[in-house]
């Protein structure tokens, strides 16, 4: 999540840019509402899924944590159980570096 759909696009360009992952895709603006230092809080902001590799997980993480304006991103990973091999294939040649 991040408070700006500009930002988002900033940081889903350069993850896709650095062949950190082979797609993403922004949602929002969403509604987050959560518990920060002590206090409930409700903000507007804008969620990016990204779909990259198990191998290159950690050099996204990395990129997202230096990046980002929050001080503790929501980072999440989920894998995939299955997938269309065309995609998965597509994925996988999308985010080899170079």
């Amino acid at each position: 999540m991040i408070d700006s759909a500009t930002k988002a696009q900033e940081i889903a360009r350069g993850a896709i840019g650095a062949r950190l992952a082979a797609c993403a895709q922004i949602s929002g603006p969403v509604i987050s509402v959560y518990r920060w230092e002590g206090v409930v809080e409700t903000a507007e902001e804008w969620q990016i899924l990204f779909k990259t590799t198990g191998s290159r997980y950690e050099a996204l993480e990395a990129y997202l944590k230096r990046v980002h304006d929050y001080d503790t991103p929501e980072i999440i990973a989920t894998p995939v159980v299955r997938g269309s091999a065309d995609y998965l294939t597509w994925v996988t040649e999308e985010t080899v570096a170079r």
